[in-house]
């Protein structure tokens, strides 16, 4: 049995579980309701409390996991932050417990192999899928989904209730202030699409047919020639498949904030 490695210096709540292979380091504090997952090193001086951390994650130093959100409806409802497996939070990242406000079910959740870059911040009920990446400093407020393989440049910040689509690449220092469809590349304050993720799309297989299809859907779709409601008719009428039906139904989901377009600031 590969007991756990813990430091003499580091405080554990008595109702904190630890696992097999846990590394914890001087000064850390695991608080209340905390469980790590077979494997997963906490860093010194780090924080967390009220989550699930998965399998072999590393939490660096300085990070904060499962601390109260920073909403000014909390009223200190008991909530929690659940983690998969093999994420990474690096130094002075804050990671918040959800909440039972605008309709959330009190769970801030986090996918597997997902990696924060320094003072990145995720907020309190907060869907974050499989293999996202935030760089530095980026900025997630509360009741934001993000979907699989998405990565948000250095510095930039998503809009309370965003939804952000899969494998979606958002520029460096963007405000994303409505929902991006997956597959889109977007930039700039307000956020706009300025085309097809084409690296992220190839790094996970995606034919040239299928480029070519997602290519044509994006020009009908996002031209200020077309309404949306208009151009997603012309795209059913062809019977899509594959991920041209995928960015339709994003498209059609239900949105609080309304779809990112081409235009700077313009909503769809």
């Amino acid at each position: 049995m590969d007991v756990p490695n813990i430091h003499p210096t580091a405080v554990i709540h008595s109702t904190a579980r630890v696992d097999e292979g846990v590394e914890i380091g001087p000064y850390a504090v695991l608080g209340e309701n905390v469980a790590l997952g077979l494997g997963t090193k906490v860093g010194s001086h780090a924080f967390i409390e009220h989550a699930i951390i998965g399998q072999n994650c590393v939490i660096h130093p300085f990070a904060a996991v499962g601390t109260p959100p920073q909403d000014l409806k909390y009223r200190g409802e008991a909530g929690r932050l659940i983690m998969g497996n093999e994420c990474t939070a690096r130094e002075f990242v804050t990671l918040n417990r959800g909440t039972l406000s605008d309709g959330g079910d009190g769970v801030t959740r986090i996918g597997n192999k997902c990696f924060f870059m320094a003072n990145s911040h995720v907020a309190h009920d907060c869907q974050v899928a499989d293999g996202t990446i935030l760089i530095n400093s980026v900025a997630l407020a509360g009741h934001v989904t993000v979907e699989e393989g998405t990565i948000f440049g250095g510095l930039s910040a998503a809009h309370q209730f965003v939804r952000i689509g899969r494998f979606a690449m958002i520029g460096g220092a963007t405000g994303v202030e409505r929902d991006v469809p997956p597959y889109a590349l977007v930039e700039g304050n307000r956020a706009r699409i300025i085309g097809v993720n084409i690296v992220g799309l190839k790094r996970r297989g995606t034919t040239r047919e299928e480029l070519s299809l997602i290519r044509q859907a994006f020009d009908l779709l996002f031209s200020s020639e077309h309404p949306l409601a208009q151009a997603i008719e012309t795209l059913e009428a062809q019977q899509p498949k594959g991920i041209v039906l995928e960015l339709i139904n994003f498209l059609k989901a239900p949105s609080k904030r309304g779809i990112t377009s081409k235009e700077k600031g313009l909503s769809l």
